[in-house]
């Protein structure tokens, strides 16, 4: 009897047993190690038995008994003392670290991405965090939930060892859904927080031990009740209390401690001051070679009927402003280089009222243009601003006069080649490229350099020079975080009058990237292409003949084949302006 009551109960895991019996969690090393069978249907409550159910069980044979034991001799029970050393030998490294979940068995959200697996009770990793924490009781703030899953398990360095000016420092992280750039940066293999990378060569901060404590809340007594209350399943990631504002990082990133005041920025210039332009959002100035753009931003007061910008808005569109600046070299090798687009010089944060020079240069453009802005002495007196200085363009290709169709195809080849460096250096989408955003000035320059993709190459310029501005919605890839602006938070952008080149242009877009604007469609950029092929033809007047259109007409139709830029670029059209150098050594 006692033979057939053992094979009854042959069901039982014996691997579970022995984990349970030797492990200090049992709960947690089940999940890594148990093997779950699939749920058989037949057993759910709701479910109806099948015929096959009904049927009888097969018979199976009977088993053969095994030989008798010698009379005399003891049966000794079974010692699972070697396995047991065994499994304690392998738990002590860390499996968990690298196991596969287990499969079917539960799903859970970080983010946007859907995990296959069970969820422990507390991760892992925030236990080897809580152990690094208390080796290290004066370590900083308090990280945010992605930075703890990344933390090793030993003696963390302190903040004030790490060099704030390493070149190294690449770009902020961006959180998956507030489009906030306030966690971590990757610094070849190590990882700093925001304070660190976000200090330019020209600012050094000194931060001694006791503020650092300070400002971490209660420091690390309750660390481990406060990791307990994180969601992992928590879809956003949202920012710790003892984390650095928005607005700080803003500052760190434009080189400041505090913000400065207009009147501070613009009394140094002894030349008049020009109002050259303006947008929903801010006004632009010109002193000297330079244009000023001047941005509201975190304020309650409207501008121009729309809510102001956030600061980590701005602090993405600075970022992708650093990274783009990147392509014009500035003594580095690269295979992708290109001066297409315009040159951010600095960038500043300002509080205060609007200086009296600015004030009179905005009444000047009002009396001669007819303003559509509020007056900026409406601001309230500690309104903030983001002022982004730029080397001047020119004017804009609204405004701006073709002389023949030489220059349109300048226009359009500088462009293209420019979306095409762009594209291959950083995945980059402009996405909102109309002629109010392409600046064309005039050169004497007979040819622009260029490289794309390794290969040194020149194009005819025809003594025309583009610049593309304004990158609020743009999307880029920096290596390290996507930056992208969810357009279909705004779906009165969608909305425009059928029949206009730009708004038509908007609903393209949509239905290229199905509304997911943080994905990568190189088809955006060719969008813009065709519409700005519809603009000379429709907008712009220049010196052309009826050949001259039906080139232009057929070019437009080859675009809507293309899927990027780079596609577009060894069309006929272009064929006689690009000029191919040898192939970088």
């Amino acid at each position: 009897m006692s033979t057939n009551s053992s094979n009854s109960n042959a069901s039982v895991d014996l691997w579970s047993q022995i984990v349970v019996t030797g492990t200090p969690n049992p709960q947690q090393i089940d999940v890594v190690y148990r093997i779950r069978h699939p749920r058989n249907p037949q057993n759910h409550a709701n479910s109806r038995p099948s015929d096959s159910a009904r049927q009888r069980p097969i018979r199976k044979d009977k088993r053969k008994g095994k030989l008798a034991l010698p009379k005399g001799k003891l049966v000794q029970p079974p010692n699972f003392v070697k396995e047991r050393l065994y499994f304690q030998e392998v738990d002590a490294f860390e499996l968990l670290e690298e196991s596969p979940s287990p499969k079917k068995v539960g799903t859970w959200i970080i983010g946007n991405v859907k995990e296959e697996g069970p969820m422990p009770d507390i991760c892992s990793r925030l236990e080897k965090w809580l152990h690094s924490r208390s080796l290290n009781p004066i370590c900083g703030p308090s990280s945010t939930l992605s930075k703890i899953l990344e933390t090793p398990s030993t003696h963390l360095e302190a903040i004030h060892d790490i060099d704030f000016n390493d070149p190294e420092l690449r770009t902020l992280e961006q959180t998956e859904q507030s489009n906030s750039l306030l966690h971590t940066i990757k610094t070849g293999d190590k990882k700093t927080s925001i304070l660190e990378s976000l200090v330019e060569n020209d600012v050094h901060l000194r931060t001694n031990d006791t503020m650092l404590f300070a400002q971490s809340g209660e420091g690390c007594e309750d660390i481990e009740a406060a990791v307990k209350k994180l969601s992992l399943t928590s879809a956003s990631s949202s920012i710790d209390d003892d984390h650095v504002s928005p607005s700080f990082a803003l500052l760190l990133i434009c080189g400041q401690s505090a913000p400065s005041t207009l009147l501070d920025m613009f009394s140094s210039f002894s030349e008049t001051i020009v109002k050259v332009g303006e947008g929903t959002y801010g006004e632009a100035f010109k002193v000297n070679n330079y244009v000023f753009k001047i941005v509201p931003f975190d304020g309650d007061f409207k501008v121009n009927g729309e809510v102001q910008k956030r600061s980590e808005e701005l602090l993405e569109e600075v970022l992708l402003c650093k990274t783009l600046n990147q392509l014009r070299g500035k003594g580095r090798d690269s295979d992708n280089l290109c001066s297409t687009f315009i040159d951010c010089i600095e960038f500043r944060v300002c509080q205060g009222p609007y200086d009296a020079a600015l004030i009179q240069a905005w009444e000047d453009w009002d009396l001669k243009h007819g303003s559509e802005n509020d007056h900026p002495k409406e601001f309230p007196e500690k309104q903030c601003y983001v002022v982004f200085v730029q080397e001047n363009g020119g004017k804009d290709l609204e405004s701006f006069a073709l002389l023949d169709f030489d220059e349109a195809r300048a226009l359009l080849v500088q462009v293209t080649a420019g979306l095409a460096v762009a594209d291959s250096a950083y995945e980059f989408e402009h996405r909102d490229l109309h002629w109010g955003n392409i600046l064309v000035s005039r050169s004497d320059s007979v040819t622009l350099q260029f490289t794309l993709d390794g290969r040194n190459m020149s194009v005819k310029m025809y003594g025309l020079i583009t610049s593309i501005i304004d990158f609020t919605l743009s999307r880029i890839n920096t290596g390290d975080r996507i930056l992208y602006l969810d357009l279909s938070s705004d779906p009165d952008l969608f909305k425009g009058p059928k029949g206009d080149k730009q708004s038509e242009t908007y609903r393209r877009m949509m239905e290229v990237t199905e509304d997911w604007w943080e994905g990568s469609y190189p088809k955006t950029n060719v969008l813009w292409l065709i519409y700005l092929v519809d603009i000379l033809l429709m907008k712009k007047s220049f010196e052309r003949t009826t050949k001259h259109e039906r080139d232009l007409r057929s070019f437009k139709k080859r675009l809507d084949k293309y899927d990027s830029v780079k596609e577009a670029m060894v069309d006929p059209f272009f064929t006689d302006l690009f000029v191919e150098s040898d192939p970088k050594s």
